[in-house]
């Protein structure tokens, strides 16, 4: 049975993210809510938008974000991610998120997937090896150059600098929630 949900929740998720639609179901002690658009913003995120920069989408994308959800039962997920294009350098871009990411606790600066400075880990345990590598728009490793990071290990936002593009810098706006299992 466990392995029939995981097909048809598989299924449902890949029409969604075709689709652009939801998907609510329950019934007594099961509960399912999917859900996938290309409607994240940087307020939905929680973090406010840098002033003049402009969405990023690739040629052959139709949005700069996107919003995947997934609950069933107790497992929750959830990926919100917006991309961005700027003429300011990424340290700018850094140094303008760093107080409103605060709000989310200790802020943690990453370079490549490791520390930069004193703070290895913050106090609620998120460290920048944690799951959660940012992809801006399709990039698979872990390449981003910069990232700062302030949540926890299960709840978390990002502000990612990625290369640059024409000589502007591309930044995404991430914010993850991960499943306790």
């Amino acid at each position: 049975m466990t392995r029939l949900v995981g097909w048809i929740c598989a299924g449902a998720v890949t029409f969604l993210a075709m689709s652009g639609g939801s998907l609510r179901a329950q019934d007594g002690d099961f509960n399912l809510d999917l859900h996938a658009n290309g409607h994240a913003t940087a307020q939905a995120i929680g973090l406010p938008e840098y002033p003049g920069a402009k969405p990023y989408k690739e040629k052959d994308d139709d949005s700069s974000s996107a919003d995947l959800g997934m609950i069933l039962n107790s497992f929750h997920f959830r990926l919100q991610v917006a991309s961005y294009l700027t003429p300011d350098s990424g340290e700018r871009v850094l140094d303008f998120y760093r107080k409103p990411l605060s709000r989310y606790g200790e802020v943690l600066e990453c370079d490549h997937g490791h520390p930069v400075g004193s703070l290895q880990q913050t106090n609620t345990g998120l460290t920048c090896g944690d799951k959660g590598h940012v992809q801006i728009n399709g990039s698979a490793d872990s390449s981003t150059d910069r990232e700062l990071r302030a949540g926890t290990p299960l709840k978390f936002r990002i502000v990612a600098i990625d290369s640059s593009v024409n000589g502007q810098t591309k930044f995404g706006l991430v914010s993850l929630e991960l499943p306790k299992e």
